[in-house]
């Protein structure tokens, strides 16, 4: 996994209805769905084809107690997810869950940056499998940091993964949205947050075929369309949605 480091290779959903959120996601996006089978716990594949692309679970009920909500979160590979973990500590973060191991499957540990958002560390102990073709219906296609200070939130995930600065645009009052690569590529991008907006938190942009009938869809499902369509920089359009069980995600496309 060592060329891996830096990327985001996985995406999960933690929610208090699974079959709802399971039904949701196969209207809207496209994706089959797999039961694993694990004899603890269920977890569900969602699937580009015979391809799993993202993972589906019910928060456990220690984490509901604790105030967690439905959400999506983002896996990172590492070299070391122990010594990545101690890192993120070390420059001001938080280990919410310590590393452990996924039998047959890998380590993980979940960490938040200093100003509160969260995301997974994650090195596989398994060869990675065949991917679907950047940019296929069903895979993630941008991740987005809304943070309290993006120069701050930036210069922690700089040291803790090596991304580097791509371009940025000027969004005049709303500031600097900054591109950021992992080995050189695009991968997302990273702003300010704005007031309205209550916490530092990841979104993930799901690919679909037109953004214009994947947004009908979102709201013909139950769930809502909080911004757009809209197109942005390099001619992509953009829909953000939350869905039945109150999950925030967004969709991109490469048409309305």
């Amino acid at each position: 996994m060592s060329g891996y480091h830096g990327k985001f290779v996985w995406y999960e959903l933690m929610t208090t209805d699974t079959k709802a959120a399971e039904t949701f996601y196969r209207s809207v996006i496209g994706w089959g769905a797999q039961d694993t089978g694990m004899p603890d716990m269920s977890y569900t594949l969602m699937t580009v084809g015979a391809i799993p692309v993202a993972g589906l679970m019910a928060v456990p009920q220690r984490a509901l107690d604790a105030g967690a909500r439905p959400s999506w979160t983002g896996y990172v590979a590492v070299d070391d997810v122990d010594a990545r973990a101690a890192q993120a500590k070390q420059d001001g973060g938080a280990i919410h869950h310590p590393p452990d191991d996924i039998p047959g499957v890998g380590r993980f540990a979940v960490i938040a940056d200093p100003q509160g958002a969260s995301l997974c560390l994650f090195k596989s102990n398994v060869e990675p499998g065949q991917s679907p073709t950047p940019g296929t219906p069903g895979t993630a296609g941008w991740r987005e940091l809304y943070a309290t200070d993006r120069e701050a939130g930036f210069a922690f995930y700089a040291k803790l993964f090596g991304w580097t600065k791509a371009e940025h645009v000027d969004m005049g009052p709303m500031g600097i949205y900054q591109l950021f690569a992992a080995g050189g590529e695009t991968i997302g991008g990273m702003m300010t947050k704005p007031p309205a907006v209550p916490r530092s938190s990841w979104t993930y942009y799901f690919n679909v075929d037109a953004v214009d009938a994947a947004a009908a869809r979102v709201q013909a499902a139950g769930g809502q369309v909080l911004n757009g369509p809209h197109q942005v920089p390099g001619g992509s359009w953009i829909v953000q949605c939350c869905d039945p069980q109150g999950a925030m995600f967004s969709l991109v496309a490469p048409r309305r």
